[in-house]
């Protein structure tokens, strides 16, 4: 910004007005020269029955400690045909779904910072709602054989994209996660209730609960690639 803009905005301030009040928030304003989504026309011409803003409550509601995404309200707030969606994991359907998360409960062994943030609802799926979150949890009492004096550092997830999809009804039909940034945190880049067994040495003893590795089919063309690349720069 040059000097004398600032100066001017100095002047207008003290005089009580604002220079940039007509200046348009450069994140709320979509680029369509990149292909960016002008997500609140897009929420405009939603069939969808519930607003954008009620829908983001709406996910925030059933973060809470009274509702726990069906825990704590005996699964009220699923849907019947509910099912549970992540990577690795499902689907699964409701009463799986519950039955899973009551045969163990991770908030009973760890004292947990779920760091949510960037709510947003899908422009393209407007009854989907997107969420991050950046988990950190301190080992306070025993979990799957593991005791919390030998877990030394808090566990630190990675970057983990969250998605709730609502029905009609404001009754939740999916949910799932995704890990976004594996070489983050000290989990093995492992998400959800793996990354726990992970962080207190304790991870299931199958591919999907280990850090990612290659496959050897993977590292065989990787190899071949590389042998090719030196051929190519010896013609050269």
């Amino acid at each position: 910004m040059k000097f004398s803009t600032v100066v001017t905005s100095v002047i207008f301030i003290a005089a009580g007005v604002n220079a940039f009040a007509d200046v348009p928030n450069p994140s709320s304003v979509p680029d369509f020269s990149i292909g960016e989504v002008d997500a609140q026309k897009a929420y405009d011409q939603s069939s969808f029955p519930i607003s954008a803003n009620d829908l983001l409550l709406r996910a925030k509601e059933l973060l809470s400690d009274e509702i726990e995404l069906g825990v704590k309200d005996d699964g009220a707030c699923l849907a019947d045909d509910f099912e549970f969606a992540a990577a690795v994991v499902g689907p699964i359907p409701k009463d799986e779904y519950l039955d899973a998360l009551k045969s163990f409960s991770l908030k009973e062994s760890f004292d947990i910072t779920n760091n949510y943030y960037g709510f947003t609802v899908d422009p393209l799926q407007t009854n989907r709602v997107w969420f991050f979150t950046r988990q950190i949890a301190k080992h306070i009492a025993p979990f799957v054989g593991a005791k919390p004096e030998n877990t030394k550092d808090d566990l630190v997830l990675p970057p983990q994209l969250m998605h709730m999809d609502f029905n009609e009804d404001a009754l939740l039909k999916e949910f799932g996660f995704y890990t976004v940034d594996r070489r983050h945190g000290n989990t093995g880049g492992l998400g959800g209730a793996f990354g726990f067994f992970y962080g207190v040495g304790k991870p299931l003893p199958i591919p999907e609960c280990q850090p990612y590795k290659r496959s050897w089919q993977f590292r065989t063309l990787s190899f071949v690639g590389g042998i090719g690349k030196k051929f190519a720069k010896k013609k050269e």
